[in-house]
């Protein structure tokens, strides 16, 4: 069973997100991605090695943005670790999935069949001819649309996941059609940052970081209601906010800083916003 979808940009609010990445080049996501061919659009976890701060001069910058890609695909992999077994004949959506490179590397893990779906289409041309290039489109292959009605089939996939996407959009329609999608005992996971429901809203660290992106960040209770009101069930709730840390540390210190590092490492300091992930089944 398939749902007929409503037209991808059903906003106002929606139009500009998907202008924003039409037109986004941030050098941040993109040399990063240049060093082995996965564009991500997310942030890092785990320690950085030191001595990428040590060495000549005039190869410094290089040696952090690989070692931040490096970040960067160690936090893809703490998600996709998290969605459990998946067999080569399943099926999984990475909703919310950029310039693609988590599906990917999904394929490379499991051998199965990945959907993506943005809603710039200047991310999804781009992330198919990724998969072009790797000689994986008959597996990996992105869409144009809306995670918030997909017009894709019912029960049929395995595993679903956003990778901090989920500000963008209201949770209770978002887990919603996840749920519809997922089979029984599916696995969904999102990694996000999401706000301490005492002292976030008041936050001017997080407000700014609202603003940089264009997006909503959401209580982190929020994210459990919604859950709960469309049959997922959390299973792991893991805090990341102190593996986060060094990855921001390190973005600091290089060319590629865009000015909204501060707000991070203020807003995970104090302690009112938080890097979390969630597993959650499909009961």
């Amino acid at each position: 069973m398939t749902t007929t979808p409503a037209p991808v940009l059903r906003t106002a609010y929606q139009k500009s997100v998907a202008e924003y990445w039409n037109n986004e080049k941030d050098p941040v996501n993109l040399r990063l991605g240049d060093v082995d061919g996965l564009y991500h659009h997310h942030y890092g976890l785990g320690d950085y090695d030191p001595a990428v701060l040590e060495g000549p001069a005039e190869t410094r910058d290089a040696r952090i943005v690989e070692e931040l890609h490096r970040l960067e695909s160690a936090q893809a992999d703490v998600l996709l670790d998290h969605l459990g077994p998946i067999a080569a004949d399943q099926r999984l959506l990475d909703a919310g999935c950029g310039r693609g490179g988590t599906s990917i590397m999904a394929n490379a893990r499991f051998g199965c069949q990945v959907d993506g779906l943005s809603i710039s289409r200047s991310q999804v041309d781009f992330a198919n001819e990724q998969a072009r290039k790797r000689g994986v489109d008959d597996k990996v292959r992105y869409h144009f649309g809306n995670m918030l009605g997909t017009g894709l089939p019912t029960g049929a996939f395995q595993g679903i996941w956003n990778n901090e996407s989920t500000m963008y959009v209201d949770l209770h329609e978002l887990f919603a059609e996840h749920a519809r999608q997922l089979t029984y005992g599916g696995r969904y996971v999102t990694i996000t940052g999401c706000s301490n429901d005492v002292t976030g809203l008041r936050s001017k660290a997080v407000s700014r970081i609202d603003e940089h992106y264009t997006c909503n960040i959401h209580p982190r209770s929020a994210y459990f209601k919604a859950m709960a009101a469309n049959g997922l069930v959390p299973i792991n709730v893991v805090d990341l906010t102190a593996a986060t840390i060094p990855y921001w540390e390190l973005r600091a210190q290089s060319s590629l800083a865009t000015g909204v590092e501060d707000p991070f490492l203020t807003a995970y300091k104090e302690g009112s916003f938080h890097y979390l992930l969630i597993a959650a089944d499909r009961i």
